[in-house]
């Protein structure tokens, strides 16, 4: 009796985890094609493209401040072939920041974004990076050994902490 109980209760617990439930609301306008591409290429909290600052003036809002909340457009140097949880873009003197993603709440697609131009929220700050997570950096990004063991010393950089990021 108590197997057949517990089976049923089983098979009703598989059944109600595969009930698909409408997300649609009639109260809502339907989604265009053009807005469903627009938000294929979004990842993390959705946000509005004003006020962008670029690299540059980036760097120089966060000079005398211990961070910056801010919207930044900028070009993907290099991204984290393993999972998609990082990024570096471009700064205006050729060196890159680093942007990850708060809380590993998201991640981007693993393929290479390299050239491309992505717009991200979030929070700037200058940060001592320790040797020990940029050898992770660099093994995540697919660097030699040699490379990796190259790095011996902690390093200072302007770091980024995305809420949200828009690939064009």
């Amino acid at each position: 009796m108590k197997k057949t109980i517990l089976s049923l209760f089983a098979v009703a617990a598989l059944a109600s985890c595969n009930q698909t439930q409408s997300t649609t609301d009639a109260t809502e306008p339907a989604v265009t094609t053009e807005q469903a591409a627009a938000t294929d290429n979004a990842y993390g909290a959705a946000f509005a493209e004003k006020d962008i600052v670029s690299t540059d003036q980036l760097q120089t809002l966060v000079q005398n401040k211990d961070s910056v909340e801010a919207i930044v457009t900028a070009e993907v140097v290099e991204s984290c072939q393993s999972k998609g949880c990082w990024m570096d873009v471009k700064l205006a003197d050729n060196s890159t920041m680093k942007v990850t993603f708060r809380d590993y709440g998201f991640f981007l697609p693993v393929e290479d974004l390299k050239g491309r131009t992505v717009v991200f929220t979030g929070t700037a700050k200058r940060e001592v990076i320790s040797v020990d997570d940029q050898r992770h950096y660099a093994q995540d990004a697919g660097k030699s050994k040699e490379e990796i063991a190259a790095i011996t010393e902690p390093r200072e950089e302007l770091r980024f902490v995305a809420d949200g990021v828009k690939l064009k």
